[in-house]
């Protein structure tokens, strides 16, 4: 299996229900992109303030394989994903790697 996380840090103007309408468009992905074993998206909700740089909205998806993950980020619906968040973005951080 092969997981991938992604980290938000969003521009100032987004709202908590541009968020939100992320996370259901994020989850529709499940069962539209095959590959897809799990997936989960929300706000983050930390505590740890000092350690938030900013990154306030994560995703992690679970893939069956390496190629999965390939193939989910050249599937039409994500690169339309890309396209339709891509103004509310200030910085992402992407984070790979293959379950051991």
């Amino acid at each position: 299996m092969y997981e991938h996380i992604v980290l938000f840090k969003f521009k100032g103007n987004v709202t908590t229900e541009q968020k939100e309408e992320i996370i259901q468009t994020v989850k529709t992905f499940k069962d539209c992109i095959p590959g897809i074993i799990e997936l989960s998206a929300g706000i983050n909700v930390t505590e740890e303030i000092e350690n938030m740089n900013g990154y306030s909205f994560g995703i992690r998806v679970t893939f069956q394989d390496e190629q999965a993950s390939k193939d989910y980020f050249h599937h039409p619906l994500h690169q339309q994903f890309l396209q339709s968040v891509g103004g509310w973005i200030e910085s992402v951080i992407v984070v790979d790697y293959p379950i051991i």
